[in-house]
């Protein structure tokens, strides 16, 4: 019997308002925010431009300003503990670019300048002593003291360098200019260069355990790797937008935010990504998650974002209003279902998508009626969406 399920029909320029999946903090400041951090579920920080110091002791509910002490733009924001974390800055050229770090969560930053002329981009600790601060001339700085001082390495093969990242006080990884990538495996005494199949800017690097990793690029490309960094595999993300940062949650489910506010999120250990409505168009710079749902993202002018449900909506049934230009048929069904479009959407691009949110089967329509084949899916709830330029559809089906 021919059952119409209820079905959602909205017009993109509203798809914001009512699709809501990463909503927006009000950060108190206009400044562009570089890099977001925290050291629990209600505190945490960001940075930015004009020597811009957030911190949120509520979950990003309310963000205070914090004396930075510089006037130029910090890229990188790092904690160790709760009270202790550091922030890197990358000043105009020729001038000394100095490291922060606070000892008291924030209230207080002590300067300590080190010796580049260049700007810093990334900063990450592998214990309270040992840290290291990249910059866009090939520096590789190394603290073993608690930042107290610094001694300067540079890349092999002289690029410049933007994301620092350890798996454990031995084996870290740079990415930077050029699709260049450094390994260490002797806790940052020496570095060798990787293959990494591009000649890309690589933007972010980030690791779910020793062997598994993962690259962002500025022309919107991410690549992985299973062995340790011997090789990377270029991942369909579907996205053309630069990218600037890739966090994971655990070894499946990632995020990718850039340009134009792109988020992307992945649940299957980057097999296929699916695109994410941030609800703005200023890009975003950092991505930083707290637990398994909830997140932050920051960008141009001051925008912190955030999501409590990793960037899905709560309850995908309260988006529905009753349609009748779309049909599904049969359903439950172990099989085929037919897909039968009444209304407007003559030709469109047709997605299945499991309760997730993730896109298990896509193609094009330009029929009023589709036979879709459905049996090589596991049981359970799935969602159907047409898209077009001007409007979307979404119906329920139940796979036996």
């Amino acid at each position: 019997m021919k059952k119409p399920f209820c079905t959602l029909l909205v017009v993109l320029l509203l798809l914001n308002g009512a699709m809501a999946q990463w909503i927006p903090l009000n950060s108190g400041v206009d400044s562009t925010l570089l890099s977001v951090y925290f050291t629990d579920a209600n505190t945490g920080y960001a940075v930015g431009f004009a020597g811009t110091i957030l911190k949120t002791t509520n979950a990003g509910a309310l963000w205070t300003t914090q004396s930075s002490w510089v006037p130029y733009a910090l890229t990188s924001v790092y904690f160790i503990n709760a009270d202790t974390g550091y922030t890197v800055c990358a000043a105009e050229f020729g001038i000394v670019n100095p490291i922060l770090k606070t000892t008291d969560g924030g209230t207080t930053w002590t300067v300590k300048f080190v010796d580049t002329l260049h700007g810093l981009y990334s900063v990450y600790f592998t214990d309270a002593n040992t840290g290291f601060a990249i910059d866009n001339a090939s520096r590789i700085l190394k603290t073993t003291n608690g930042g107290a001082s610094w001694t300067t390495q540079y890349s092999p093969n002289g690029q410049s360098l933007y994301s620092v990242y350890f798996t454990n006080v031995n084996i870290g990884y740079i990415v930077g200019d050029n699709g260049t990538i450094l390994k260490t495996t002797d806790g940052g005494m020496t570095w060798t260069v990787q293959p990494s199949g591009t000649s890309n800017e690589l933007s972010s690097v980030f690791f779910t355990d020793t062997n598994t990793g993962y690259i962002v690029d500025l022309e919107g490309a991410i690549r992985k790797t299973t062995n340790g960094g011997t090789s990377w595999t270029s991942l369909n993300s579907g996205n053309t937008n630069e990218l600037w940062s890739v966090y994971f949650t655990n070894a499946n489910t990632g995020y990718a935010v850039g340009e134009y506010g792109t988020i992307l999120k992945t649940t299957n250990g980057g097999t296929s990504w699916i695109s994410q409505t941030s609800g703005t168009s200023k890009s975003l710079y950092s991505v930083y998650f707290t637990d398994a749902n909830t997140g932050y993202a920051v960008g141009d002018y001051g925008t912190i974002l955030k999501t409590t449900n990793g960037g899905y909506p709560e309850d995908v049934n309260e988006i529905y209003s009753n349609s009748n230009s779309l049909k599904i048929y049969p359903t439950p069904t172990d099989s085929k279902i037919t897909i039968e479009i009444t209304g407007g959407l003559k030709e469109c691009n047709l997605a299945i998508l499991n309760i997730e949110g993730q896109q298990l089967i896509t193609r094009q329509i330009t029929e009023p009626k589709t036979h879709v084949d459905i049996s090589s899916l596991p049981s359970g709830v799935y969602f159907v969406r047409l898209t077009n330029d001007k409007t979307v559809e979404v119906g329920k089906i139940v796979k036996k």
